[in-house]
């Protein structure tokens, strides 16, 4: 979908330019007051910030409405410019439209991620048609157009400024991928497709949350055997919140869904758990979404055939790092056997642990994680119980600060509560400052536990992003979580991949943070690209510096002593065969999918299954998101036909790691974190994504340090990125 500057993105816009032609109308139309408060310009500190205690639902449908048609008009501004179109008086008016919507976006976009309703979802299935309409206007705007066209002709004759090449570049890219250029009876297809797929895509999102939502397991005391003290805690303050005092209650989330396969001894319940989760949107009643999918593939089929390419993939990856579905595919299947190779094993130790103990079974995929454990247990002493009693969430948001401090020399202070408005009670803010000046680099929100309403997983988004070009706009960045509300007065204790998890998603506000581009249409980003630098952070959750500092026991303060660390170290390739085995088996679904080259009346329950076994899946492993909640894939089009991009970005993520690693100063080596900020984060999209890293690496990336990072045989011929 079109990413519309001021409108899809998360940062917010000026209003239209005055150029010499605009209708005067027009102008003194946009500059009447707005009083619907989502509209409303930010005010307050910190360059204005959103007015989250005054969001009212009641506003949202006519604040969207409103904001788009005033970003109508503010297009309407620049076409009916009658100057010959220039850089000026073309790409800076439509880099600024749009202000007033971008506003009311992120107010909508909380409460489509944050505090979901029923209410709310009815208002969402009725704006999701009329925002793919209005994208349309825009996106198929012949006029608009020919003049982003005409000076993007001419810059290849005459180039600007190299961010201003690349912001036209990018712009006129995204139009023609778009079918701007299309006669008029294709965009008007294409106008409908997009139309028809808004709604299946909220349809197919509101599907999984409801089953998020509604499939709960209520287990009893008796049956408790295996579990944490603190899951058991966690477990009952959530049955009591849902009414069931006395009971506990197993939620349909990956966090509670992770721990309770891990640890729980009663093998019918985990069964239970395992096949509650893993049917999400799957159920064959009113939320199911497999007619959703079929749908979904045969409208993103038909509208990329209309732009002629062969296949959604085609279309998609064109301007990502992987250039066509083949060379993503390549990558991938380079990986796989090494991935099928180590499951055997892993699959065998666990078999042979499970007929130690008398357990008459055959290892399923609800036992994996559970004698996993067990395992990890009898190689490498290690008990996941045990870790996790240093991983106290404060302690770790300390942790993430410290890096941020030492790699982009940024402060965190804690902004006073009620000084800055939240939507919920459970979000805190802190300011961001530069270390050595003080100079204030915007605010970061943090949401981090799991309630009603809140969509399941992890996620970073920006309320504003950094830009310089109509006035300095600071960053406001948001990490949202869902880990298990403690019982009151314990400590948020989680896992070490929850942990790892943390540190990625601050990779992401540390992305947005560090920007320093000029015009807004260079804080996108390439999918493929974007999240290696998040990968990458996770790194530093395992220096010595951060273990020593904020790994301690929540009970006695104590640090992580060496012994458990250096166990944490051995096995760090532990289970990299399930790992990496349930990524790749969604990642080549979601490609399989979309190279299909006719996708009518296909049945996803069948492709998945008869995909699968072709490619060899392990019958004791799922694919990590099946099809029907597959919401990166079915939700919307960020990640469709680009999961492998994880992957992809890991190439990135181990070869800079080993940079680190080979650096006098380790991963705290001042002169790489230099160079990191330099080239990897602070020019956002603003260069070719290749052209940055070998900046940074003075070499392409290769798929050596991926292998060995993961414990896998590396290939004799190494391939390059």
């Amino acid at each position: 979908m079109l990413a519309l500057v001021g409108c899809t993105s998360t940062q917010p816009q000026q209003t239209a330019s005055t150029d010499t032609g605009a209708a005067p109308t027009i102008i003194e139309e946009l500059k009447q007051p707005l009083d619907n408060q989502l509209l409303k310009e930010w005010t307050g500190p910190y360059g204005g910030i959103p007015a989250f205690d005054k969001m009212n639902l009641s506003d949202i449908k006519l604040a969207m409405e409103q904001g788009m048609e005033m970003h109508l008009r503010e297009i309407d501004a620049i076409t009916a410019n009658t100057a010959a179109p220039t850089f000026e008086n073309t790409i800076v008016p439509y880099e600024k439209a749009g202000e007033a919507l971008g506003r009311a976006m992120i107010y909508y976009g909380i409460w489509g991620s944050n505090l979901s309703t029923p209410e709310f979802r009815k208002i969402q299935a009725e704006l999701a048609p009329k925002i793919s309409e209005f994208r349309s206007k825009i996106s198929q705007n012949t006029q608009l157009f020919e003049r982003i066209k005409a000076v993007y002709d001419q810059s290849l004759k005459s180039p600007l400024a190299a961010d201003q090449q690349r912001t036209v570049q990018l712009i006129h890219e995204e139009f023609a991928m778009e079918g701007a250029g299309l006669d008029q009876a294709a965009k008007q297809r294409y106008a409908a497709i997009n139309k028809e797929l808004s709604s299946l895509y909220t349809s197919f999102a509101n599907n999984t949350l409801a089953d998020e939502e509604k499939y709960i397991t209520y287990i009893t005391k008796d049956q408790l055997s295996g579990l944490p003290e603190s899951f058991v805690k966690a477990a009952a303050k959530a049955a009591a919140d849902n009414g069931k005092p006395g009971q506990y209650a197993i939620t349909n989330t990956r966090s509670s869904m992770d721990q309770f396969l891990t640890y729980s001894d009663n093998r019918t319940l985990r069964e239970k758990v395992w096949n509650t989760y893993y049917s999400r949107g799957d159920n064959g009643d009113a939320n199911d979404n497999n007619q959703n999918i079929t749908k979904i593939l045969q409208l993103r089929d038909e509208r990329v055939k209309l732009l002629g390419y062969d296949t959604y993939a085609d279309w998609r990856l064109q301007n990502r790092m992987a250039k066509n579905p083949a060379n993503a595919m390549n990558l991938m299947e380079s990986v796989w056997p090494a991935a099928l190779a180590r499951v055997k094993e892993e699959v065998k130790d666990m078999q042979a642990v499970a007929n130690a103990s008398g357990a008459k079974i055959t290892i399923a995929p609800w036992d994996y994680r559970y004698y996993a454990e067990k395992v990890r247990k009898k190689k490498y002493a290690l008990d996941s119980d045990e870790v996790k009693q240093y991983l106290q969430l404060e302690n770790l948001t300390q942790a993430i600060f410290y890096t941020a401090g030492e790699l982009f020399n940024f402060s965190f202070k804690p902004v006073p509560a009620g000084s800055v408005p939240v939507y919920h009670e459970d979000v805190k803010v802190w300011e961001v400052t530069d270390k050595t000046t003080g100079a204030h680099i915007g605010l970061w929100y943090l949401d981090p536990f799991a309630r009603q309403g809140k969509r399941s997983g992890a996620w970073a988004s920006q309320y504003r992003s950094f830009s310089t070009f109509d006035g300095k706009k600071t960053v406001l960045a948001s990490n949202n979580s869902n880990f298990v509300k403690p019982a009151p007065g314990d400590p948020v204790l989680v896992s070490w991949d929850d942990a790892t998890t943390f540190f990625h998603e601050f990779g992401h506000a540390l992305h947005f943070l560090a920007s320093n581009v000029k015009y807004p249409t260079l804080n996108g980003g390439v999918r493929d690209y974007t999240e290696f630098q998040s990968q990458l952070l996770e790194r530093w959750l395992s220096t010595d510096r951060v273990i020593n500092q904020f790994l301690k026991h929540h009970k006695t303060g104590q640090p992580m002593p060496a012994s458990l660390v250096a166990k944490i170290k051995k096995a760090s390739t532990f289970n990299q065969g399930f790992s990496t085995t349930e990524f790749l088996g969604s990642a080549l679904m979601d490609l399989k999918y979309h190279t299909v080259k006719d996708p009518t009346g296909l049945n996803p329950d069948t492709f998945e299954r008869e995909t699968l076994k072709a490619l060899g899946m392990p019958k004791e492993i799922v694919m990590r998101h099946r099809s029907p909640h597959f919401t990166h894939v079915f939700s919307g089009e960020g990640y469709a036909a680009g999961y492998y991009g994880y992957l992809w970005a890991d190439v990135l993520t181990s070869d800079a790691a080993e940079a680190f690693e080979e650096a006098p100063g380790g991963f705290y080596d001042k002169e790489v974190a230099a160079r990191l900020v330099k080239y990897l984060f602070a020019p956002r999209n603003s260069m070719d994504p290749a052209e940055a890293y070998r900046l940074f690496r003075g070499r392409d990336a290769k798929i050596d340090a991926l292998m060995r990072d993961r414990g896998f045989p590396v290939p004799k011929q190494s391939s390059k990125k």
